[in-house]
Parts: structure tokens; sequence; C-alpha cells
């Protein structure tokens, strides 16, 4: 490997992918390439990281359980978004309508600064705690397999929410495209709005408690890389869900009675358990 900070080399290949999808954008008029890299990008970031410990002949265990969990995420998402075509060209509907909603200069300093400088940024920054392990090549011990243990269980259940989502959208297409009440309810989003979002910032908060760990500190400043995360998930999902709720009415009543993000009891079935009690 060449010798110099993993964290340089990880700006460095993060600096190309940048040109390379903004560059991609202005070609194809397509603005999702950073979506198409989103997957890929933090598992070659942390791989970085566990190389240059293996390299320097410290303790790698850590992060080598760090690069493996980040690519056992990578490649789940992969292959989510792949078989929902995002490698075929096909463009977020969410850049679609905010492209609709600009004029052309506005959205191209929106496609620059936020989708691709922002984010890539983001995706340096949500991998940073392997740089935390690296620079603190402490034995791997209980609180590191706990945590890792998170991760792997938020993946599970990420893994099952968009299952779950990928099969009644296959019904949906089966049913002609409409299939009441137009959104998935059953299974985990009777339990939350967006569970897939959920464990998606669950398993980042994992990670970042497992520099944590090796820091020796539960506070340290690659916890930026996730609280930016959970801000960007929560817009992204106030957009999503405005959009939504304008196409299906019967949205309101979920949003009532069905949490957010965090998988919590729907709220209509404890006041329909008052009311049959009453």
């Amino acid at each position: 490997m060449i010798d110099m900070d993993p964290l340089l080399l990880v700006v460095v290949i993060a600096g190309a992918v940048c040109a390379f999808c903004w560059i991609a954008s202005l070609i194809t008029k397509d603005t999702s390439w950073v979506d198409r890299i989103w997957s890929i990008a933090p598992v070659v970031y942390v791989w970085v990281f566990a190389i240059a410990a293996i390299t320097d002949e410290a303790d790698a265990v850590r992060l080598v359980v760090m690069a493996v969990l980040v690519t056992a995420w990578g490649a789940r998402l992969t292959f989510n978004f792949a078989r929902k075509g995002g490698y075929t060209g096909m463009e977020d509907y969410r850049w679609a309508v905010l492209r609709g909603r600009m004029k052309p200069w506005q959205f191209q300093l929106f496609n620059l600064f936020f989708i691709v400088l922002y984010q890539n940024a983001l995706l340096v920054l949500i991998s940073l705690p392997a740089y935390v392990a690296w620079l603190n090549p402490t034995p791997f011990g209980m609180w590191d397999a706990v945590f890792a243990a998170l991760f792997a269980a938020f993946l599970v259940g990420e893994t099952v929410a968009d299952q779950q989502q990928w099969d009644f959208h296959q019904e949906k297409a089966k049913a002609g495209g409409h299939l009441e009440p137009g959104f998935l309810t059953t299974g985990v989003f009777a339990w939350s709005r967006h569970p897939n979002f959920f464990f998606e910032q669950a398993q980042w908060w994992a990670f970042y408690a497992i520099g944590a760990v090796a820091a020796g500190e539960w506070l340290n400043p690659s916890i930026v890389g996730a609280a930016l995360l959970t801000v960007l998930f929560i817009g992204s999902t106030l957009f999503t869900e405005s959009l939504t709720a304008a196409k299906y009415p019967a949205y309101a009543g979920y949003r009532k009675s069905t949490s957010m993000l965090v998988p919590l009891p729907p709220r209509w079935q404890g006041a329909r358990t008052r009311a049959q009690a009453s």
C-alpha cells in the first residue's frame, strides 16, 4: 500500500468520485449517479482503513470486522437498488420533482453542491469511525462485539423491510398499478412508516459506536457523519411523505396511526383496545 495517511487516500478517491458523478450528470442529464455509488464508496473507504491497519501490522481485528459489516451493508443495498432498476438509467423521481420546481441554473447549483459534493462528503464522514479505529488500534473487546451484533441486527431489519416493500410493489404491479390503500401498511410497516430508513440510520450509529469503543470516548468528532446522515434522512423523509400524501388521501390516517421512523406499536390499536374496554 502507498505510504500515506489512509484518510488522505480516502479524500483523493472521494474527489475522483465527485468529479465522475458531476461530469456524468452533465453528460447524461441524469442526477442519480451519487445514488448509484452510495452503496459502494463507503465499502471502499472502510477497506482503505482496514488494509492500512493490516499493512501497519497493528491489531486489525476491529477494522476487519468493521469492513466486513460495511461490505455486507453495501452488498444488500446494491442488490436492492439493482433489482429496482437503479443501474439501468432510472433517475430518482424526487430529483425530477425538484428539477421541475427550479430554474435550470438553480437546479445545476443544487446538483453540484448538494447532490454531488455534500452527499459524497457525507459518504466519507460516515466512514470516519474506521479512521478513529485506525488511530486507536486497541484490542477487539466485548463492546465491539455488542455493537457489531447490533449493526448486523439492524441490517437484518432493513433487509426484511425492503423485501416486504418489494413484495408489495410486485403485487401492486400485478394489480394494474393500484393496490389499496396505495402504500404498504402491514408487516414492519405497521410499526413504522419508514422502517428501512430507521434501520439504515441505526446501522451507522452502531458503526460510530464501534469507533468510539476504539477511541475510549463515547463522543468524538466522527459522530458528525451519523448525525448528518440522520438530518439528511429526516429531510428526505419529510419530502417523500409530502409527495405520497398528495397522491394518496389515506396517507393522512396512516401518519396519525404509525410512527414515522422508530418502530413503535401502532397507535390505532391502543385506541381500539380502549374503545372496546369502555
